[in-house]
């Protein structure tokens, strides 16, 4: 559609955009975890209209694209059932794992993927090559029968051909390197590959609470030798520990309550590795009150990049808003760089430039190279032609960065998108209805990357609010922490007071609050839907109800992420009842539509069924839309538009408006 000279008057919610829910699910590619191997960079798409399966694509040094995976092969990680760390290369050989059976697969270049292991009840993730002892070094989770809870560990992959003795069946030898806690990650070697550092942490904690950086000489026979702890505790949480070219060892630590990049020098490390204590505390490279480190739920993420020895290209956050700079180790000199982009993830070198995955408001994510000492922008990869942009640029929504006030004299943080199409306008002296969005996790962020599916409904005439309520990440550990014992209250009240500052900014129509989020934001809408009367509606993706049913239903990695958030199970049960939408659904007086995949581990469909049912006997409107071939999170082009749809034509049915 072109834009009109006189926009057309038409109630909000009803206008024509040219964002489609077709365009939505097929607006383009997902982009991932970033591998760099001499000249040629690797990154993981993952493809909505290939029913969400993972590729990995190469950019040779002269400039052509290759698809590396062919079908079915579908590169993704199922290890704490988020994954990520799914593949790794080197010297032009890939390494993947597939979803299909969890098996490890090799891929010299130019030749066809082979199976390096496949064990039942197994899977891997976070792999590395172990080029002196030729073998892969990653996390395994193991799920046999007969464990109490599937057991992590740190393991060594061997290829058949190299293992001694052989196995006879042909696959590859599995050896334990480090066990003992109940989680691991980041197996990271040294330049030289004589020490390994890692991450591990214990239940209740997730890794964002708390967790331990460990660091072993690697012994000639491939085992390790004793293990030192270098730095972290309950209460530090530590993430993407990273070798320098000379050894040094870096890490992010919010030990002052911020993420914070820290060193320790070649030096200190051979000492350690000797068995000796820390000679010196590990230096602060970036002592800010900015995040330059994030929750840990996939595998693989990476904010900063060793360029050389002496500087680090670094991502970071203050106040919700990204930023990425060129950091001088010798002198802690940060230089911001200014870039058309708000969002990095997923930073690599490659010869001297940063490569990541970046974000902004008015362009799709794109895979860049960036010269930190010019400034020069290379984009690699869009998520979507700029072609199919063209069409749409006049019909973005541009974030505004709000703060507001909340319960207790605190505030919180959102970004406001307002209602923007130039072909239409509301009616004079009328409000548009607001969106409020809730991210997951909940220890999780929104950010002001371009997302088609908020442009989808602020192009008809919604307003939305994105809100980054306490316990989000990007405003230091104490924010991060406000939610500890007080999940279903603390994010609650924050979404209410947003809606509510938007109202009496006369951003939004009082009477035509609606409220939708996924997972860990499913539960908060539920929640303000059930215990308060500010939405007219919501909507839950694969939302939780029942908190005590989570404790029993979900998978190991979450499955005491609720002691903190809500408190110790069973002690607190009257805790987890009281704040479990399903025993308050008598509550309830508002419509909710809910969707939800049928192989979803992580918030089984149990928990939208019981809600349903409740909501049925009391003759409420509610909708029911399942998906029998999606897990967490929707991923199949198909899948994502019909979810998309649906909703629209849900609110349009409770606040009488016909959508386009």
């Amino acid at each position: 559609m072109t834009a009109c000279s006189r926009p057309q008057v038409a109630p909000y919610g009803s206008w024509t955009s040219p964002i489609t829910g077709d365009m939505v699910a097929a607006a383009g590619i997902s982009l991932g975890q970033i591998c760099v191997d001499g000249q040629d960079i690797y990154w993981l798409e993952g493809r909505p209209a290939e029913g969400g399966r993972g590729v990995i694509m190469r950019r040779l040094a002269d400039g052509r694209l290759v698809e590396m995976t062919p079908a079915p092969y579908n590169v993704r990680s199922r290890v704490h059932e988020y994954g990520g760390g799914a593949y790794t290369v080197a010297a032009s050989c890939l390494y993947f794992v597939n979803y299909a059976d969890h098996g490890i697969y090799m891929q010299p270049s130019g030749e066809p993927p082979h199976l390096l292991l496949a064990e039942e009840g197994r899977r891997f993730a976070d792999l590395v090559v172990d080029t002196r002892h030729r073998r892969l070094i990653c996390v395994c989770e193991d799920h046999s029968p007969g464990n109490a809870e599937p057991v992590n560990t740190i393991v060594s992959i061997t290829p058949a051909e190299l293992a001694e003795p052989a196995d006879p069946a042909g696959m590859a030898t599995v050896q334990v390197l480090v066990q003992g806690s109940d989680f691991y990650s980041s197996p990271r070697l040294s330049p030289d590959g004589t020490k390994l550092a890692w991450l591990s942490w214990n239940h209740p904690n997730m890794p964002w609470d708390g967790c331990e950086l460990w660091l072993a000489p690697v012994l000639e026979d491939g085992s390790l030798g004793p293990a030192s702890l270098v730095a972290g505790s309950r209460e530090e949480s530590i993430f993407q520990p990273a070798w320098g070219p000379d050894g040094s060892l870096y890490f992010v630590s919010d030990r002052t309550g911020w993420w914070n990049i820290y060193r320790l020098d070649n030096n200190q490390i051979r000492a350690i590795a000797a068995g000796a204590e820390v000679q010196a505390e590990a230096k602060n490279l970036t002592p800010l009150e900015a995040e330059f480190g994030m929750p840990q739920w996939v595998f693989g993420m990476s904010s900063y990049a060793g360029l050389d020895a002496a500087s680090i290209a670094c991502a970071y956050t203050q106040q919700g808003l990204w930023h990425l700079g060129r950091l001088d180790v010798p002198s802690g000199t940060l230089t911001p760089l200014d870039l058309p982009f708000t969002t990095f993830a997923y930073l690599q070198n490659a010869s001297g430039r940063a490569v990541m995955i970046a974000g902004a408001p008015d362009r799709p994510d794109s895979l860049i190279a960036i010269a930190p000492a010019t400034g020069t922008i290379e984009v690699i990869r869009h998520t979507a032609p700029p072609s199919g942009l063209s069409g749409t640029a006049g019909y973005l929504s541009q974030p505004q960065a709000v703060t507001f006030p909340t319960a207790g004299g605190r505030e919180a943080h959102g970004f406001y998108y307002p209602p923007h199409n130039p072909d239409y306008k509301g009616p004079e002296g009328e409000r548009p209805p607001l969106l409020v969005m809730i991210h997951g996790g909940p220890t999780s962020a929104a950010n002001t990357s371009l997302r088609w599916a908020i442009q989808f409904w602020t192009s008809r005439g919604f307003a939305v609010l994105d809100v980054n309520y306490g316990g989000s990440t990007g405003w230091g550990r104490a924010y991060r922490l406000r939610l500890d014992g007080l999940w279903g209250i603390v994010d609650v009240e924050d979404c209410l007071n947003g809606a509510l500052y938007l109202v009496r900014q006369g951003l939004a129509d009082p009477e035509r609050l609606l409220i939708k989020g996924g997972s860990a934001g499913g539960y908060t809408a539920l929640c303000a839907l059930t215990f308060h009367r500010l939405f007219r509606a919501g909507a839950s993706y694969y939302g939780i109800s029942d908190l005590e049913a989570l404790v029993h239903d979900t998978h190991k990695f979450e499955s005491r992420y609720l002691e903190r958030l809500v408190g110790p199970y069973p002690a607190a049960l009257e805790i987890y009842r009281r704040r479990s939408p399903l025993y308050h659904a008598h509550l309830l007086s508002s419509p909710v539509i809910f969707l939800q995949g049928l192989e979803d581990k992580v918030v089984p469909p149990a928990q939208a069924e019981a809600m349903v049912a409740a909501l049925q006997a009391k003759g409420l409107t509610v909708e029911y839309i399942t998906f029998p071939d999606e897990g967490h999170g929707f991923r199949r082009s198909e899948n994502i538009k019909k979810a998309l749809e649906a909703e629209l034509a849900f609110y349009g049915r409770i606040l009488g408006f016909k959508p386009a």
